[in-house]
């Protein structure tokens, strides 16, 4: 079933245009920048250690990962 085009005018209210255009212009000012995807080899006896450190702070795998990167730039950046 096709659909057919209203002629005159549209019945759009200047609140629906104004957050629309907040939520377009938001988009491009706070763009964050791209995630790349890496790999690395591990022992699996490690990674299970390392997967119960992070899930005791409440974090996943790649969220554990960066967050511990992150430190050791912290750490080491000098």
């Amino acid at each position: 079933m096709a659909l057919k085009k209203k002629e005159g005018p549209t019945d759009i209210s200047f609140d629906t245009v104004k957050k629309a255009e907040n939520v377009f212009q938001g988009a491009k000012t706070s763009q964050k920048e791209k995630k790349i995807l890496t790999t690395f080899s591990i022992e699996p006896s490690f990674k299970k250690e390392l997967e119960g450190m992070f899930q005791d702070m409440g974090l996943g795998w790649a969220a554990g990962i960066r967050f511990a990167l992150r430190e050791f730039l912290k750490k080491y950046s000098s």
